[in-house]
């Protein structure tokens, strides 16, 4: 399935059971010899009675993170293409939060995120205080982010210019400084107006992708707050199109957009 083109390996473990290692995540994600991933995601019976599935992800690396946006979006449609609930919405469990997913009738899929969180502890990063923005040594430069917690650790950095965005080589360096003990997701924003941004996304374990869902709530959050946009934005991703509505902080945001399937198949473990 892909979301905007993030794509992902949708595994049912409701009607089966699945034990995945890193090494069979890896090489399922493998592009040559394997399926060919971003992420691999599963769906597991739900662990308490207030939801309805457990959702588990896991980079191309072979790395369990806590959250995926676009993923979320193809879950929603998997279990219900599925029959695995004929419910309209639903509620799933990450790592470390619940998120609600809705089937709109236009069919796309509108996927409650949670509230957005600032605190340092929350993503975790290593600063002395929350502030809006944070200065990143590189050693031979300086970056200036904002650091903001979808659940998933999120740095955002604003360039006039997205096509040349120095998203591999600063992404990267940024992804893996010691600031960041789980690593980081590493945004490069670029605003258009007050409705419109530009995005391209470095997500750790995974590099470049061309759409990443948290990535774009963190970006439309990181533009709301500093005033340059208005509620609800348009995130423009190279796979397509995002819109992110958030009221402001201390409240969850909504992200909507589409969810497709690709195909079917079986993989012997």
């Amino acid at each position: 399935m892909h979301g905007l083109g993030n794509d992902f390996v949708v595994i049912d473990a409701v009607t089966q059971n699945i034990n995945l290692s890193a090494a069979v995540v890896r090489r399922i994600a493998d592009r040559h010899l394997g399926i060919g991933c971003d992420q691999v995601l599963i769906v597991e019976p739900p662990s308490s009675t207030d939801i309805d599935f457990n959702y588990r992800i896991f980079n191309s690396d072979g790395s369990e993170v806590e959250q995926c946006g676009n993923g979320a979006r193809c879950l929603a449609r998997f279990v219900r293409d599925r029959k695995l609930s004929g419910k309209e919405s639903i509620r799933v469990k990450t790592m470390n939060r619940i998120i609600g997913l809705s089937i709109n009738k236009d069919n796309t899929i509108s996927v409650d995120m949670g509230i957005p969180q600032f605190e340092p502890k929350d993503l975790p990063f290593e600063a002395e205080c929350r502030s809006a923005s944070y200065e990143i040594d590189l050693g031979d430069q300086t970056a200036t982010i904002a650091a903001i917690s979808m659940g998933n650790p999120h740095a955002v950095m604003f360039v006039d210019d997205i096509d040349s965005a120095p998203v591999s080589t600063i992404g990267s360096k940024i992804e893996k400084h010691y600031r960041f003990p789980n690593k980081v997701n590493v945004g490069f924003v670029e605003v258009v107006n007050r409705r419109h941004v530009k995005l391209r996304v470095h997500e750790r374990g995974s590099g470049e992708t061309r759409a990443c869902g948290s990535g774009a709530c963190a970006a439309a959050v990181a533009t709301i707050q500093k005033g340059l946009v208005d509620s609800p934005v348009t995130v423009a991703l190279t796979g397509g199109n995002l819109t992110i509505n958030w009221p402001g902080e201390g409240h969850s945001l909504m992200m909507s957009g589409q969810a497709i399937t690709s195909f079917h198949g079986q993989i012997k473990l």
